[in-house]
C-alpha cells in the first residue's frame, strides 16, 4: 500500500508481527492520519509505550484491559478509547480480539 492510496482492499494490506501474539496491518494512510487493524491472540500484550501522536481506538472484537496514564479499564466489543500525545498506554487482550487504531499524524515507523 502506498501513502497515496485512497481505497485499500483487505488483500492489499500486508500483516506484520510487532509483538508475540499481535499482528497488524495498515488499513489506509495519509500524512495527516492513519488507520490500522491490530489482531490479538488471547493474553497477548501491546506493551506500554508512548508516542507524540493522538490515538483513537475502537474495539472491533473481543475484550481488552486498557491502561492509559496509570488508569486501567476493561473495554469490550463496541467500546473505544483515546490517547492524548505522549501518555504511556498499553493493552492486554482478555480474549482473542481486534482493535481499529487511528493515529494523527500517521506513524511513519509503521510504513517501513
Amino acid at each position: 500500500m502506498s501513502s497515496s492510496d485512497l481505497f485499500v482492499s483487505a488483500e492489499g494490506a500486508e500483516w506484520v508481527n510487532p509483538e508475540p501474539g499481535v499482528t497488524r496491518r495498515i488499513m489506509t494512510c495519509l500524512p495527516e492520519m492513519m488507520m490500522v487493524e491490530v489482531a490479538f491472540e488471547s493474553g497477548a500484550v501491546g506493551a506500554a509505550h508512548s508516542h507524540p501522536h493522538i490515538q483513537a481506538s475502537y474495539v472491533a472484537e473481543g475484550s481488552f484491559e486498557v491502561t492509559i496514564d496509570g488508569r486501567t479499564e476493561v473495554l469490550k466489543q463496541g467500546g473505544s478509547f483515546i490517547v492524548p500525545p505522549n501518555l504511556i498506554h498499553g493493552v492486554k487482550a482478555l480474549e482473542k480480539g481486534r482493535l481499529i487504531d487511528s493515529f494523527t499524524p500517521h506513524r511513519a515507523e509503521f510504513l517501513k
